[in-house]
């Protein structure tokens, strides 16, 4: 199944399964899940990349256990709109994911998601450096998907 775009995702996205949202950072994975009325996202697990194959099974793992249908993938673009070297290894991250399953993929700009994710952390939650740590990667994907998920509501 090719990379598609979000309309696309959606339609192609079996009834009652859910999206997944990914922060694909260079030392972990931040996963995150909608529900299946795909309205809310939810922060889900943090997974610790190690290579590429053994990442792609946990990942892999949770998207069967948890009934997803389909990844809503965050794109690092740059702040003028063009894609660098982090833009090319998403992509390519995608690319090796697909070869191993069929599943539909969208990517979805997350610029400065991360950032936006820890000012809310520090100003807003008054969450600690230590527990910011174990949060931001997962709580990144959340912000991703549910970008991606309140465009499809609006596209309604």
């Amino acid at each position: 199944m090719p990379i598609c775009n979000l309309a696309e995702l959606k339609s192609l996205l079996p009834r009652g399964q859910r999206l997944m949202g990914l922060d694909h950072g260079t030392k972990t994975l931040g996963l995150a899940l909608s529900d299946v009325l795909l309205m809310v996202a939810s922060p889900f697990e943090t997974i610790m990349r190690v290579k590429f194959t053994p990442d792609a099974k946990k990942l892999l793992e949770a998207v069967d256990k948890q009934g997803v249908g389909g990844l809503v993938i965050g794109l690092p673009v740059e702040m003028d709109g063009g894609e660098g070297p982090r833009c090319q290894s998403v992509r390519q991250f995608a690319a090796n994911l697909m070869e191993l399953r069929d599943l539909p993929i969208a990517f979805w700009d997350e610029r400065l998601s991360t950032s936006a994710v820890e000012r809310m952390m520090i100003n807003e939650a008054d969450i600690s450096r230590k527990k910011r740590a174990g949060l931001k990667d997962k709580l990144a994907a959340v912000w991703i998907l549910q970008g991606a998920l309140d465009s499809l509501a609006y596209q309604q």
